[in-house]
């Protein structure tokens, strides 16, 4: 189509562009419009701007709260999985055990099931099992960042294991013959040859833990609820307040771009490293 057909093939991608970037562009028409707007004849060019939606929601100091929730436990847990997957996948690659490949696709299994066939053990667990006098960690910053270790490590396992995989063994011997230790070797050979793959499921974690909402909202009530799951309290029963739950998405995606932007340059060289072995 490329070669053929140029024209095709820019319309093609014009096109996917279009049914991609049009719900962000409507999201934010009505994060910028009045609520009496919002139910009139929609109009799809913008022709004024309504900004009192977004003061409304910087002026909010929960919803201020909720962003900080947010950008810790996604921050935490991106930097918690990618550090014990990198070290798991180091051990599946380097050492030799009986039945490493029934431990990595059990690990797999976590992120296969649906995060509702776990509300109620980790709900227990952090309840009753991992109880400490008065302290639990239901609805703390801690408890929701093991929380999302259940699906993201598995996932941050999957990801790096070609890219650890693709790092030569020989690397690791001659360092050894050198006289470095294994915590040298991990962390001055190993750890810089694999930081493409590294960085995309940094990236990747910390998306996943920041749009999660159905175990935050689960387990979580106030000290360590969500940015996401404060959408839930603009719908009431006068009335959903959809200007300022438009203007709250388009904040959410606000970190997301810059993370992305940050380490797009690692992206597709992390997806592709250790996929072909000379």
């Amino acid at each position: 189509m490329r070669k053929n057909r140029p024209w095709l093939y820019v319309l093609f991608w014009i096109l996917i562009s279009f049914l991609t970037l049009f719900p962000i562009y409507w999201l934010f028409v009505i994060s910028v419009k009045p609520a009496v707007d919002l139910f009139s004849t929609p109009d799809i060019l913008l022709k004024s701007f309504y900004w009192q939606n977004y003061i409304d929601v910087l002026n909010d100091r929960t919803l201020r709260g909720y962003m900080v929730n947010s950008l810790v436990i996604s921050s935490g847990n991106a930097l918690l999985c990618t550090t014990l997957g990198f070290l798991a996948c180091y051990a599946l690659s380097r050492f030799d055990m009986g039945g490493k490949e029934s431990i990595f696709f059990w690990t797999i299994t976590n992120r296969m099931a649906p995060p509702a066939v776990f509300l109620l053990p980790l709900f227990l667990l952090m309840t009753q099992v991992y109880k400490v006098g008065d302290f639990t960690l239901l609805d703390t910053r801690i408890g929701m960042i093991l929380v999302y270790c259940t699906f993201n490590l598995p996932f941050a396992i999957w990801t790096l294991r070609p890219t650890v995989d693709g790092i030569p063994k020989e690397l690791d011997e001659a360092a050894y013959v050198d006289g470095a230790s294994a915590w040298k070797v991990i962390t001055e050979v190993v750890f810089p040859l694999a930081r493409p793959g590294l960085a995309v499921t940094l990236i990747l974690t910390w998306v996943f833990a920041w749009n999660e909402y159905l175990l935050a909202a689960t387990l979580t009530n106030f000290n360590a609820r969500t940015l996401t799951t404060g959408l839930s309290e603009y719908v009431t029963t006068t009335g959903t307040e959809w200007g300022i739950m438009a203007a709250i998405s388009v904040f959410t995606l606000i970190p997301a771009l810059i993370v992305f932007g940050m380490v797009q340059k690692h992206i597709v060289a992390g997806l592709t490293f250790g996929a072909v072995k000379g």
